[in-house]
């Protein structure tokens, strides 16, 4: 298929499908929860009112937009091509969650509602929720599994200073998935005055396209800041995906252009079970937590157990949408192991001054691996967060760095 600017009117249908992939699959109960989302989404996304004043949080508050930054000294360390980098780790907050969390918050109080509940892996997505809250005047409640609390104390300690109620997740691996599971038992229980504010282009419609809409404006900011700086469209453009937000959100903006597409799966420390999270390479289609897409599952269709050093790409799934786009072949996904992304978050730390989150080492080392393997070109990898949160993990788990260098 082509991938023309109509694209994002086709995509996804009314049910909420992109392709065979999507939808909305909640107990009944629920329906009428994210049928109300759902309509009033759609009531106020284009209206002129809601946009505005959402430019003005992004301008104001958020100090969007943020810049494209040209890594030279890495650049001419790795070869002749060249590396740039969408700088979401300036967003506030520090990541590019903050763009649909504002959208949700926004919207939650357009429908009147009181909380906003969500789950959280590394912390960055509760965070910016917690954020938005704050900025809005509402209650939050943010599920996050006890190991993701262990390795993300950061963010844990700034969720609790921005107000709101963390709720440690014990069951299961105690990561991403069994925080999902428990936010949702949350929702079920108090939809009427609450929405759940889902932190990926992840679950039930209208969550995936109402985040990657969100999210759009980090590719469409790229593509003009970068013909702006060079009179050129880039070669191929990287992000990372787990559930996929700042990916989806990022690849968006050259969906239309010829201009390679590459998504950058977490390898974990291999492609035994258990060892990693990568679910289009090595999922099959499956419906985990109200939506149809690519899955790692055993042969009854339940979850398989999923590692990533990155604590916001160990999910089981990812959004509807990348699963499309994989299967028309237009973005093309491709592994990363713990060790590449150690290696990319030292060597950017060092060669540049900018210290990635792990999430987005990911997509710099498939950066870099692109860089390796062509003679000449560009290259843009969306640097999605910053590594504060993980400094504590990686110096006590990898050290300095210092071998770890090109």
């Amino acid at each position: 298929m082509e991938f023309t600017p109509s694209y994002f009117r086709h995509y996804p249908d009314e049910k909420g499908f992109f392709g065979p992939f999507g939808g909305c699959y909640v107990p009944k109960e629920l329906e009428a929860a994210f049928e109300e989302v759902d309509e009033a989404y759609q009531t106020i996304c284009r209206s002129a009112q809601f946009i505005n004043e959402l430019r003005r949080i992004r301008r104001e508050f958020q100090g969007r937009p943020t810049p494209v930054y040209h890594c030279n000294r890495l650049s001419r360390k790795i070869g002749r091509c060249q590396i740039y980098l969408k700088r979401e780790d300036l967003n506030h907050t520090g990541a590019h969650k903050l763009n649909h969390c504002m959208g949700e918050g926004l919207l939650a109080h357009y429908m009147g509602k009181k909380r906003l509940i969500a789950e959280t892996g590394a912390g960055q997505h509760g965070v910016a929720l917690a954020t938005a809250a704050a900025y809005f005047g509402l209650e939050c409640e943010i599920h996050m599994g006890e190991v993701d609390i262990a390795k993300q104390a950061p963010n844990v300690a700034r969720m609790k200073i921005l107000g709101a109620n963390v709720v440690p997740v014990s069951r299961g691996l105690k990561t991403l998935k069994e925080a999902v599971d428990s936010a949702f038992e949350s929702y079920l229980n108090s939809y009427k005055e609450s929405i759940y504010c889902i932190g990926s282009v992840v679950g039930p419609h209208p969550f995936p396209m109402m985040v990657r809409d969100f999210q759009m404006v980090v590719g469409q900011e790229a593509r003009e800041q970068f013909l702006e700086m060079t009179g050129l469209l880039p070669d191929a453009v990287t992000a990372c995906v787990g559930g996929g937000s700042n990916s989806a959100g990022f690849f968006t903006g050259f969906l239309a252009d010829d201009v390679e597409i590459i998504g950058a799966e977490p390898l974990g420390t291999g492609p035994k079970i258990g060892c990693h999270a990568a679910s289009i390479t090595y999922g099959k289609p499956g419906i985990l937590h109200g939506f149809n897409s690519m899955m790692l599952q055993d042969d009854q269709g339940e979850p398989l157990p999923v590692y990533s050093n990155a604590s916001g790409l160990d999910y089981p799934s990812v959004g509807p949408e990348h699963a499309f786009w994989a299967s028309q072949g237009r973005v093309h996904y491709q592994t990363v192991s713990d060790d590449e992304a150690v290696e990319a978050f030292f060597n950017l730390s060092r060669y540049e001054g900018i210290i990635p989150a792990l999430e987005s080492s990911h997509a710099i080392a498939a950066a870099i691996r692109w860089a390796r393997s062509h003679q000449s070109g560009a290259i843009i990898a969306n640097c999605s967060g910053r590594g504060d949160k993980d400094l504590d993990y990686v110096l006590e788990r990898y050290g300095d760095g210092s071998d770890r260098l090109f």
